[in-house]
């Protein structure tokens, strides 16, 4: 399939490298100069390249834009934006071509593992946790000058985090109300937000909290759920699960979760895949989040 990537930062560059090695033809679409065999620089002509799938990678301030870019020249093929999918809801979804969010942590073995264990099962509180010390993030690349720092440009750890967000809506339903305290709390050189603590109510689960942050030397996205099954524990970066004391371990390649996600994006497929209204639904809450943040109040959607 003829794929083109929409911004050649480091996400942009990985998209492009692994469809590549999937055996699809790969193109760039970027404002800079960057080396790579097809590299476009209008979307008029990348277009005319005729692409049968777009990911737009750049920066989460300029999503909204893209797709909107995109839908006014009338593509029709399929289109997977990062996440999050905008700094705001879209005021529409009626794009004519399918559009999916980059939510890749729905492919992770650890949450596919957990959907299926709290299936079907009362839950009563969950606490998610994930941080990662942001200069650490990009080790070639100065992390003040990327989007992260810059919150004009979507940067700040409920955005940028936001596969936490997701994750929990996609286990535990729509959210209710969301209270949350956060902001610049560190003597990181930034000015987004680098420290969130969120309290949600969500349909299938009436307490549940997560704390994402900038911060942790020790790289760390686990979750706990308790239910009428016991207590779940589960780590991410390890791998494991453990239920009530019995512990199962998943192997996690790198990259496995994106190839994952283009398998099935260029497959014809969407099993796990994160549609426009779920991501939709992660950017009204991450919005939410920052309303809070400032208000001091719970927020309703």
């Amino acid at each position: 399939m003829r794929c083109l990537i929409i911004g050649h930062g480091s996400i942009g560059q990985r998209h492009a490298r692994l469809l590549a090695e999937m055996g699809h033809e790969v193109a760039v679409l970027s404002r800079r100069q960057v080396d790579i065999p097809m590299l476009f620089h209008s979307l008029d002509q990348a277009l005319a390249w005729n692409p049968g799938y777009v990911v737009v990678a750049n920066a989460t301030a300029e999503h909204a834009t893209s797709l909107s870019r995109l839908a006014a020249a009338g593509y029709g093929g399929t289109v997977l934006v990062e996440k999050p999918m905008s700094t705001e809801p879209l005021v529409s979804l009626d794009f004519p071509f399918h559009l999916h969010v980059g939510f890749n942590l729905r492919f992770h073995p650890v949450i596919r593992d957990l959907a299926v264990r709290i299936a079907d099962h009362k839950l009563f509180s969950a606490q998610a946790y994930v941080g990662q010390y942001l200069p650490d993030w990009r080790p070639d690349t100065d992390y003040r000058q990327c989007y992260s720092a810059k919150a004009a440009e979507g940067g700040g750890v409920v955005f940028d985090l936001s596969h936490e967000l997701d994750y929990l809506l996609h286990l535990f339903g729509s959210w209710r109300r969301v209270a949350a305290l956060g902001g610049h709390f560190s003597d990181l050189e930034i000015d987004s937000v680098d420290t969130a603590q969120l309290l949600l109510e969500c349909d299938r689960c009436p307490a549940v909290s997560v704390e994402l942050n900038y911060l942790d030397r020790m790289v760390r996205r686990d979750i706990t759920i308790n239910g009428d099954f016991g207590t779940i524990r589960a780590n991410l970066v390890a791998g494991t699960v453990i239920h009530n004391g019995e512990t199962t371990t998943h192997q996690v390649p790198r990259d496995s979760l994106y190839i994952a996600q283009h398998a099935e994006m260029t497959g014809g497929g969407a099993k796990f895949v994160c549609s426009a209204p779920e991501g939709q639904l992660a950017t009204s809450l991450a919005v939410a989040a920052h309303r809070a943040m400032t208000s001091g109040q719970w927020i309703v959607p």
